[in-house]
């Protein structure tokens, strides 16, 4: 038998291998078109000729990267625990800071004791330039115990005629670039006191309190009073001892024979019971002008007090600010309508004293006795407060 095909019509049937098993066939080559790039079958065959060897197998593809922070597997980043930059602890301080400034600011303005110190009346001056403060440091013994007066050597309330002032003072503020005064009044000085006739100055305080005082030294000097604050013999002392005490530099010793305090010379730092006699020492053969001296030393004092509250020691120590925000409350009393940012105020405006950056000075007196005042000198005085412009060195008297 015999097939048809180019071997001249015959070809041999198909042989069987020796071992029976049927033949296995190349598989044909797929042959790309004409003008068709490779064929997708090229990679999985073998082209002929190659004797069946395979073709080596290329590198595996690259899978994709996963974006920043995510894990190859596609769940969720690890978080990362953040980390306090200098800029975040800088702001967190700031804000604790000024929380803790706005709580003291609130604790002050609703403790701090007040009275119906200014009051409205015909003929009361107008304003002028500047803001005036009535500075009052009364002999009141309020809140101290017997031994505590004792103590402060404050002396018999009966035997002193009723409650009193030991220091009268005004500040003025200017709303120029004038140097800020604190003016001292005498307390002996003698004025009309409305309603009650020619008296003692300080007597206004006893016959009709804050009001009557405030009203006297209005009508005595022209000037309209602004704002007040009173602080009486404990709360001075305490407010001294709160801070540490206070430096002062003694010329010569002091020694009261009214009050038997006794102050040595030199640099030192005075306590409560010490700074109280300092301020009211005027029988002592260190103050030979008695009154016209006090007020020097009163107003030396408050410069010193005001610098040392004002100071980083004692601003930036808890253990002397607290203590003072704890006594100020009651130690201070301001009109009803003052408020705290007007109290900074004047503490910034009177940091100056012991650098003489204010003008201190007493009202110009006729004598020792600092009982009548210079009309003539006195009223230019009250004229340069009122129209905020320098005090002639001519009326000013230490």
């Amino acid at each position: 038998m015999t097939y048809g095909g180019d071997d001249r019509g015959r070809r041999m049937p198909p042989q069987r291998p020796p071992s029976g098993r049927p033949r296995r066939h190349q598989p044909a080559q797929m042959m790309p078109l004409p003008g068709r790039g490779s064929s997708p079958y090229d990679e999985r065959t073998t082209p002929m000729g190659h004797g069946g060897a395979e073709r080596p197998a290329g590198p595996p593809p690259r899978r994709p990267e996963p974006p920043p922070g995510r894990p190859m597997d596609g769940g969720r980043p690890p978080r990362r625990r953040k980390r306090w930059g200098f800029g975040k602890v800088l702001l967190t301080l700031l804000l604790v800071f000024v929380v803790f400034l706005a709580g003291v600011w609130v604790y002050l303005e609703f403790s701090i004791n007040r009275v119906d110190a200014l009051e409205e009346y015909s003929g009361r001056p107008v304003a002028a330039e500047g803001a005036n403060w009535l500075i009052v440091g009364s002999d009141s013994r309020d809140g101290l115990t017997p031994e505590e007066q004792a103590k402060l050597v404050t002396g018999d309330a009966n035997e002193a005629g009723g409650k009193r002032t030991d220091t009268i003072m005004i500040a003025h503020v200017p709303d120029n670039s004038t140097k800020p005064t604190l003016l001292s009044l005498p307390r002996d000085s003698q004025v009309n006191i409305p309603g009650h006739g020619k008296n003692k100055i300080n007597a206004a305080f006893a016959m009709g309190g804050p009001a009557l005082l405030a009203k006297t030294v209005e009508g005595a000097t022209g000037l309209r009073i602004d704002h007040y604050a009173e602080i009486g013999f404990g709360g001075f002392a305490k407010i001294v001892d709160a801070i540490g005490g206070v430096n002062m530099c003694v010329e010569k010793p002091m020694e009261d024979t009214m009050t038997g305090i006794k102050i040595e010379p030199g640099c030192q730092d005075l306590q409560g019971p010490q700074a109280l006699g300092f301020v009211r020492m005027r029988h002592s053969a260190a103050t030979p002008r008695s009154d016209l001296d006090r007020v020097a030393n009163q107003r030396k004092f408050i410069g010193a007090l005001v610098s040392e509250i004002g100071s980083p020691g004692t601003l930036l120590n808890p253990f002397s600010l607290f203590p003072l925000l704890s006594t100020a409350p009651d130690a201070l009393t301001m009109d009803t309508h003052d408020h705290v940012h007007n109290l900074v105020g004047l503490a910034l405006a009177m940091r100056g004293i012991s650098s003489g950056g204010v003008v201190t000075t007493t009202v110009p007196v006729t004598n020792g006795s600092a009982e009548n005042w210079d009309k003539t000198k006195s009223k230019l005085l009250f004229d340069a407060l009122k129209n905020d412009t320098e005090v002639p060195d001519s009326v000013i008297l230490s």
